[in-house]
């Protein structure tokens, strides 16, 4: 995929499987990230796709023209096609054809900035490759076999190329996940560390483009990558929070959901994804200005529920209120916020620290002189606010786990 800009078609049949307005918006928008300009769409509306062409040979022929017409250059149709479709729907066309899942996969591949994150790319294409190469192309001819002579060849006709390339693919991914692998044990390492001290994680999910990183940036002062684009993060990025009762977070921002993420990615993507199965309280991030929000909590939660996600604390912010006089509330745990502007982050925050609760406890202790070296244990499993030197000794008051609290039962007033 080139970065200058070309002209592309949007392809769809309308089986009434999903909102198909909706979702060519989608698909526009995700042309538009990978450097497209739309400039015309063609919906069939078909109880099923066809099997070879995916839509009908009439339907077809209309879209050739109408590529010829405004100069597309690509098809893009909006749905995982097989190798044997793409190949027939390419002769038909005449141009380059695309699906969906390639769509969104050269958008990674643009954006990856890691090593961790350009592998998990790399993996995901070679997998929606694998089964499709086949159709893919004219170049994966019969090689030929050794020998010459009058008799002709003496030995087979050699391998296909086809075969040569599978088996380099699946060389390739077997590297890929196993350095995916390594890199995973060293992430599990960095949240047994981060588990280990006790520092609280917070995750921001949802989909993409509702303004994360964002509010990343806006909670935590940090300079995360902003973009008004689809899939402008792509990589988790963690940064320091500070929350209103004094305790010390991990605000993680992660790599935004989309309508049907293409099962290859989610899998590439699943280490990355599984920052928020380890999370202590899940920010549940959507657009309060979209009159879709819904639907994209409902994807949110769909891939919440494939990590295992139930049972950490879910807090729904609608982002971007400052679009919206009266957004409105989307759960019983909603609060809306603009990261833009600022507007009711603190009682965000304030919730935040209100979801932790159970785990952390405001205390108050008197040290005696002797035990002072006991204000190094709150030190490490917690925020000290006060300190003050008495006669009585050495007198703290602070913020820690409660689960470390019995250390220093016998000092708390």
């Amino acid at each position: 995929m080139t970065e200058q800009t070309s002209k592309v078609i949007l392809f769809a049949a309308d089986c009434g499987e999903y909102d198909m307005e909706r979702s060519l918006t989608e698909l526009s928008a995700l042309a538009e990230a990978c450097g497209m300009e739309t400039v015309g769409e063609v919906v069939q509306k078909r109880d099923a796709p066809e099997a070879a062409t995916f839509l009908g040979e009439g339907r077809l022929a209309e879209g050739k023209l109408l590529c010829q017409n405004l100069g597309a250059e690509c098809a893009v149709f909006d749905a995982e096609l097989s190798g044997s479709q793409i190949r027939n729907t390419e002769k038909l066309l005449g141009v380059r054809v695309i699906d969906r899942t390639m769509l969104i996969l050269e958008i990674f591949a643009q954006r990856a900035v890691t090593n961790e994150g350009k592998l998990q790319t790399e993996l995901a294409l070679l997998q929606y490759r694998l089964p499709r190469l086949a159709g893919l192309g004219t170049a994966l001819s019969r090689q030929g076999g050794g020998g010459g002579g009058g008799e002709g060849a003496r030995r087979g006709a050699g391998e296909s190329k086809l075969e040569y390339d599978r088996r380099h693919v699946r060389r390739r991914i077997d590297t890929l996940r196993q350095r995916l692998s390594e890199m995973e044990q060293r992430r599990a390492e960095t949240r047994k560390s981060r588990k280990k001290s006790g520092v609280p994680v917070i995750a921001l999910v949802g989909y993409t483009n509702v303004g994360k990183s964002s509010l990343l940036n806006r909670l935590c002062g940090a300079q995360v990558k902003e973009a008004d684009m689809l899939f402008a993060t792509l990589d988790p990025t963690a940064r320091r929070l500070t929350l209103p009762s004094g305790l010390a977070c991990v605000a993680v921002d992660t790599v935004g959901f989309v309508s049907r993420l293409p099962h290859n990615l989610v899998e590439a993507f699943h280490s990355t994804l599984e920052e928020a199965a380890f999370a202590d309280v899940i920010l549940k991030v959507c657009d309060a200005s979209d009159p879709q929000a819904s639907e994209q909590l409902s994807v949110t939660d769909e891939v919440l529920a494939s990590l295992g996600c139930a049972d950490i604390p879910q807090i729904v912010v609608c982002n971007k209120c400052d679009r919206v006089p009266n957004a409105a509330l989307l759960g019983p745990s909603a609060i809306t916020v603009s990261a833009l502007t600022g507007e009711r982050l603190e009682e965000l925050l304030n919730q935040i620290d209100h979801a932790l609760s159970a785990r952390v406890r405001r205390v108050k202790a008197l040290l005696p002189y002797d035990k002072t070296g006991e204000a190094v244990w709150l030190r490490e499993h917690g925020v000290v606010t006060v300190e003050e030197y008495r006669a009585e000794g050495l007198y703290l008051e602070g913020v820690m786990e409660a689960a470390k609290l019995h250390h220093l039962l016998p000092y708390l007033i």
